[in-house]
């Protein structure tokens, strides 16, 4: 583990100093980002001058929902920076045969497939989650136990682990299609709805459209449980959630670990 640790951080420098050595790209990526987010913020801020709630009887008020919000950011600006990049150059090593290269090195497939590009720049909205968060717990109604602030990054843990599997899974796709240009396309789909909190999936069409986002694809774990902790009293059903949001990750680990696996023994060079 150690050793894996050290080639990360490696990985992580090298791009590092490409980052900086291209220093005005850098600040337009991060000002890119910034700007999106910023207007789903105003977005946010609009829709609440006329609705004081997301949902009657849910308690995602301003200040919670902004708590959900900034939780979203700050798990995927992790993902987005440490596993995203890699998996977008996946299609073009398998069209080219530059992943014949990466199955002869003495170090897991997986490990370097998915970690060897860091975008620095996706940091940005992290940063401005953790600030966001901070300033809609300080106006929340109820101040948050001890417990829910040690399950929080435990939570926002299983949270990226959830969304690293999809990457896994996404990549294996790729392996097995030879060319999957809509990787990207296709996360984005499903990482919508992760947006917003799980009680808008209500009705004939939402209800199992939650069930399916919930016990098949885990997306709705994903910031849902973190920021519940958090935003909403811990109590009831909140701790069914949590051990929910903790099976759904490993058992997202083991199974796209067997999927990947599956996809690297079908592999066929390029070059055969």
């Amino acid at each position: 583990m150690a050793r894996y640790f050290s080639i990360f951080l490696t990985f992580a420098r090298a791009c590092l100093v490409r980052d900086m050595t291209f220093r005005a790209n850098f600040v337009l990526e991060c000002l890119t980002s910034l700007g999106w987010m910023s207007m789903n913020l105003a977005f946010y801020l609009l829709v609440f001058q006329f609705t004081p709630e997301i949902g009657k009887g849910t308690g995602w008020t301003r200040e919670p929902f902004f708590a959900f919000v900034a939780t979203g950011l700050i798990i995927n600006s992790i993902v987005q920076a440490l596993f995203m990049p890699s998996a977008e150059e996946l299609t073009e090593m398998v069209r080219t045969g530059g992943l014949d290269g990466v199955l002869v090195q003495p170090l897991d497939a997986q490990f370097l497939l998915s970690m060897h590009r860091v975008d620095f720049s996706s940091f940005a909205n992290g940063l401005v989650g953790v600030g966001l968060l901070g300033w809609a717990v300080s106006r929340m109604d109820h101040t948050p136990p001890a417990t829910a602030w040690l399950l929080y990054p435990f939570l926002i843990l299983c949270g990226v682990a959830i969304l690293y599997a999809l990457v896994i899974m996404l990549a294996a796709a790729t392996i097995l299609l030879g060319r999957n240009q809509s990787l990207y396309d296709f996360w984005f789909y499903l990482t919508n709805f992760s947006r917003y909190p799980a009680e808008i999936y209500a009705g004939p069409w939402g209800g199992p459209l939650r069930a399916l986002c919930t016990f098949v694809i885990p997306i709705l774990l994903v910031v849902n449980v973190p920021a519940r902790v958090i935003a909403l009293p811990l109590e009831g059903q909140a701790w069914g959630l949590v051990w929910l949001a903790v099976t759904a990750a490993m058992a997202s680990l083991v199974v796209s670990r067997i999927v990947f696996q599956t996809a690297l023994a079908k592999y066929r060079s390029a070059s055969s």
